[in-house]
């Protein structure tokens, strides 16, 4: 057999003393309805077995048996055991059954001819309860096929949130029926001039649903008072002109795009040069109408409103921004979520959950600013640039990508980092979780977002989901490449087109 395989690595796994369970045809799967359409569309992507289709009640084929027991255990739990005769996930609710049966299908290898599952017993459950990807569609847009086959991805490493980054200076990328004219006037275009585009609500309503359907949870993202020059294409009495500082020239100078300009599609990657109009109360009734509207099409808790890099504005009007629209999208029943920065406003709303996008070694100030979310008693989630920024190069000559957060990240770094060490002072109880964002200035398809994530993507899920550094013995680099070695086969049946990184050791079938 290959390598036993489970990634994120589990609470507990121990090899049982039996054969191994026998995959094929005349395996009946019996129990939660839903959790066997999953396990069996997974099973017969990874074997090309109907596993199922020949099973009668009187043969002598086993059994694998899914339910959910609830209150066995904390939310997203599961209990996995497997021997010669039978197959039984164990699911605390619907969740936890599903995060079981994506462990099943890593754990299927080849013995010889046969497909089996090795006789293990597992007992697992997640450390933080967010533990999200990040998709931005503003600088390049991603039809909905791709977002939910990203789904379907992060479902499978056990991710629960698709935090979606639906606007920015190149695009508006949301259907609103209070502002039209955004998606009218400004989501044509993208990075580099290529094609734009939008989500109807009928999209986003789809993209929600699916992930429901795989148990995660949208959070949409309006980036303001900064990284609006879109909103100046539709509504320029809402906006400042553009602040051209000698970050932005020297941006400009190294990727080209030309200086931004009022009124012109932005098709660069500079950042820092818009704001919104801080003093004008037409400003705080458009993001009413713009939260209020996405409240109602968002059924998750969370509405995220950016504020990062706003060095287009003055820091006492952005600390009074920040803390209006922290408390208005609070005021709608939902939670606000910021970037870092909002963390330094005096006023912000106390249940504003703040995002550090800082380094593992925090710089500047951004660990103060960070620790100013727990000071009013909410939490962070945890994106450390130079650990799980998935559009980061994996080294000098990977030709996707950028590399500014400390240069390349390779999967070792992406790997060697532990979320309660980050900023000093912030424990477990401190952090909600910990999120893989992926910005796409260099990432115009699919398989240059497959490329990019996998396998460091794997690396976020174990710090999101797995115990911590140093309390098991699986949460190490040599454990954990060696398990994402195995997996290659399950992701190249999957068809996800990952980097083949020197870095792993791959199995072959």
């Amino acid at each position: 057999m290959t390598e036993l395989s489970v990634v994120p690595a589990p609470a507990s796994l121990s090899v049982r003393e039996s054969a191994a369970f026998p995959l094929d045809a005349r395996v009946r799967i019996e129990g939660d309805a839903d959790a066997a359409a999953a396990l069996t569309a997974l099973l017969e992507a990874r074997t090309g077995l109907a596993v199922g289709a020949s099973a009668s009640a009187g043969d002598a084929g086993g059994v694998i048996r899914l339910d959910v027991d609830k209150g066995s255990g904390e939310a997203e739990s599961y209990r996995l055991t497997a021997d010669e005769a039978s197959v039984t996930i164990t699911g605390a609710d619907a969740a936890g059954l599903f995060y079981g049966v994506q462990t099943l299908g890593q754990l299927v290898t080849r013995d010889g001819e046969r497909w089996v599952v090795p006789a293990v017993e597992i007992t697992d459950a997640p450390r933080f309860a967010y533990r999200g990807v990040m998709l931005d569609v503003a600088r390049h847009f991603h039809p909905v096929e791709t977002v939910k086959g990203y789904i379907d991805r992060a479902a499978g490493l056990k991710f629960n949130v698709l935090h979606l980054h639906l606007t920015d200076d190149q695009g508006w990328r949301i259907q609103l029926a209070s502002r039209p004219e955004l998606t009218e006037r400004a989501s044509a275009t993208s990075v580099g001039g290529d094609p734009g585009g939008f989500y109807t609500k009928a999209d986003y309503r789809e993209i929600v649903e699916y992930a429901a359907s795989r148990h995660m949870t949208v959070v949409p993202e309006v980036d303001m008072p900064g990284h609006t020059h879109a909103v100046g294409l539709a509504y320029p009495e809402l906006v400042e002109d553009p602040v051209i500082t000698d970050r932005v020239r020297e941006t400009i100078e190294a990727f080209g795009g030309g200086l931004p300009q009022a009124g012109v599609p932005y098709e660069g990657v500079a950042v820092g040069f818009s704001s919104l109009r801080i003093h004008d109360e037409a400003t705080y009734d458009f993001v009413a109408d713009v939260f209020g509207e996405l409240a109602g099409m968002t059924p998750g808790p969370y509405l995220h409103f950016g504020g990062d890099e706003a060095h287009g504005t003055a820091d006492d009007d952005y600390a009074e921004f920040v803390a209006r629209t922290s408390r208005l999208i609070s005021d709608l029943d939902k939670i606000p979520v910021a970037w870092h920065e909002a963390g330094a406003a005096a006023d912000l709303c106390d249940d504003t959950i703040g995002q550090y996008w800082g380094f593992v070694q925090p710089t500047e100030g951004m660990d103060d600013k960070a620790r100013g979310f727990v000071k009013l008693g909410s939490k962070l989630i945890l994106s450390p640039a130079d650990a799980v920024y998935l559009d980061m190069k994996y080294d000098e000559s990977t030709t996707r990508g950028l590399s500014w957060a400390n240069g390349p990240t390779s999967v070792q770094r992406a790997y060697s980092w532990e979320p309660s060490d980050v900023i000093d002072g912030i424990e477990d109880d401190d952090i909600l979780g910990v999120e893989a964002p992926l910005w796409t200035e260099t990432v115009r398809s699919a398989d240059d977002i497959d490329h990019l994530a996998f396998p460091r993507i794997a690396a976020a899920a174990e710090a999101a989901w797995s115990p911590a550094t140093g309390v098991s013995d699986l949460r190490t680099w040599e454990s954990f490449r060696a398990r994402v070695g195995a997996l290659g086969p399950l992701w190249t049946s999957l068809g996800i087109a990952f980097h083949p990184s020197d870095e792993i050791p791959w199995a072959s079938e």
